[in-house]
């Protein structure tokens, strides 16, 4: 039986007690934080490990790699790599910064799957309005939804062609929040038609992609009562007005968006529509929680679940590394270093 459920860990390797609970509950898969990463060769033994818990070679395991704020393995032992905004701004033409964008996405999924990372949490495809909360900022490709939508499917076909699940956020838009859902609920009040026009359309543009998971925000368009997360009527919106049929993941459930305890949480969120909840910070107890309200993964959320999983390339397109990134570091020059806002640590993306 598996879950419909991803949960972190505590450190470098599995305690005994994760050991256990894990080996009972049997998430459909694991991610990692920055708490997790030391060298790349510990953290393929973490992954090596999660998997041999689940007795599963495939279970997937994810992460945020964005660059810029959002970077899980970074220096020494990896890359640093850009936001998602310098792509553009080191280019100032389109064509050119959606190559730069794909091959900045190759070369991460080339970190990733060297480590057994098989999930990037990756296109962000938030569209920010001006004064609202810099959570997003300059993780976000463009300031219009044309740009976040050409540069963000760039960036999934970089990760997919490197055998590495991309997975949209914060659907259905989080650019227009004028909170941190990490600390507090955003209510976004505009209407409809802005709302599609605008915080949608990228979703909409990449709705065929495997995975995509959910922004913590009410949108009183939608829903005036609920997050998305927890919406029936924003699932709802996901699935057939912005045309998604991929596994939908929640945000992490310990964010201060959302309100209960985590078992309701979970299950508001799983009878709302959403396929998988999501927990991050490796709280044993809090993961208890989760479990308990948590059923296994069946029905349609295991076929859309299995479909994601189908679409993983087992042989990455061909990369000379080396060349790639020398190429890919002189074509952005100094702008590796560019990143403004909050930092997006821990459990935060």
């Amino acid at each position: 039986m598996t879950a419909a459920a991803i949960y972190g860990c505590a450190g470098h390797r599995l305690t005994e007690d994760e050991r256990a609970f894990f080996a009972e509950a049997r998430p459909w898969g694991f991610i990692l934080f920055r708490r997790n990463i030391d060298t790349p060769e510990q953290v393929r033994a973490l992954t090596t490990e999660m998997r041999a818990v689940l007795g599963d070679p495939d279970a997937p395991i994810l992460i945020d790699q964005e660059g810029g704020r959002v970077q899980r393995m970074g220096p020494p032992h990896w890359p640093k790599y850009p936001p998602g905004n310098a792509y553009l701004e080191a280019t100032n033409e389109m064509d050119r910064a959606r190559a730069l964008t794909r091959l900045g996405a190759r070369l991460m999924a080339h970190d990733l799957k060297e480590v057994g990372v098989t999930v990037d949490l990756l296109p962000v495809l938030d569209v920010p309005v001006p004064g609202a909360h810099d959570i997003v900022g300059d993780r976000a490709y463009g300031q219009d939804p044309q740009t976040v939508a050409l540069l963000g499917r760039a960036a999934a076909e970089g990760l997919l062609a490197g055998g590495v699940l991309p997975c949209i956020k914060h659907m259905p838009g989080h650019g227009r929040a004028f909170a941190d859902s990490h600390k507090d609920l955003p209510t976004v009040r505009a209407d409809f038609e802005t709302l599609d026009a605008w915080d949608f359309a990228p979703f909409k543009a990449l709705s065929d992609m495997p995975l995509a998971m959910t922004a913590h925000i009410v949108f009183t368009a939608v829903d005036g009562k609920r997050p998305a997360t927890q919406s029936k009527a924003a699932v709802r919106l996901m699935r057939e007005h912005l045309g998604f049929s991929g596994l939908i993941l929640t945000d992490d459930l310990s964010m201060q968006a959302l309100s209960g305890d985590l078992s309701q949480r979970a299950q508001r969120a799983l009878k709302a529509g959403c396929d998988v909840v999501l927990h991050c910070n490796g709280d044993l107890q809090e993961m208890q929680a989760v479990a308990e309200a948590t059923d296994r993964l069946k029905g349609k959320a295991r076929a859309r679940a299995e479909a994601a999983l189908a679409r993983i390339v087992r042989s990455p397109e061909p990369l000379d590394v080396t060349a790639a990134h020398a190429r890919f570091f002189q074509a952005m020059g100094g702008r590796l270093d560019v990143a403004k806002g909050p930092d997006v640590g821990e459990a935060q993306a």
